[in-house]
C-alpha cells in the first residue's frame, strides 16, 4: 500500500490524491468528491506516508496503524467515530493499538485516523493483500530426513 501520493492539506477537510505538478503548485483530487484543486507551496501538506502515531516505545507509521485497524475491525470501522465520546475513542484506539502514547495522542487525532481509514477503505485506496502475499511467498525450509 502506497500512501505517498495521498495528502492531508492543513485548513482543508478530507484527503487528497496528488495528480500532477505544475510550477509552484500541485494538482490534487479530493478523495471524497473527486474535485481537482491546486495546492500551492504555501499550503501545509503532509503525505500520509510521513505521518506516524506516538507509541510507548517507537512511533508507528500510519500505514501500520491502518493495518492494525484492518486486522481488528475489518473493512468497516465498527462504531460511529463521529459521535463517539472521548472515552469511547480512547477505548477503541487502545483496542487497535494497545501501546499508543496516551499523553501524546489526542481524541481528535484518533477520530482523524479512524475517519481517514474509513474514507480510504470506502474508495478502495487501501490494499492489505500485498503484505499478506509477501509473507506467504517466503519459502519454507524443507524438513530434514532422519537417518
Amino acid at each position: 500500500m502506497d500512501l505517498s501520493k495521498i495528502v492531508s492539506i492543513s485548513g482543508k477537510s478530507g484527503l487528497y490524491q496528488v495528480k500532477s505538478q505544475a510550477v509552484g503548485r500541485i494538482i490534487v483530487e479530493s478523495v471524497v468528491d473527486g474535485k481537482c484543486i491546486p495546492a500551492f507551496a504555501r499550503d501545509r501538506m503532509s503525505s500520509l506516508e510521513e505521518i506516524s502515531i506516538f507509541s510507548t516505545d517507537e512511533d508507528r507509521p500510519l500505514k501500520e496503524v491502518f493495518k492494525m485497524i484492518h486486522e481488528k475491525m475489518g473493512d468497516k470501522v465498527d462504531f460511529d467515530f463521529k459521535k463517539a465520546t472521548n472515552d469511547e475513542l480512547r477505548e477503541k484506539f487502545a483496542f487497535v493499538m494497545p501501546d499508543y502514547d496516551e499523553d501524546a495522542v489526542y481524541p481528535s487525532d484518533m477520530k482523524k485516523v479512524f475517519a481517514w481509514y474509513q474514507m480510504l477503505m470506502d474508495k478502495n485506496l487501501l490494499d492489505f493483500t500485498e503484505e499478506a502475499e509477501a509473507t506467504e511467498e517466503t519459502p519454507e525450509e524443507p524438513a530434514e530426513k532422519a537417518e
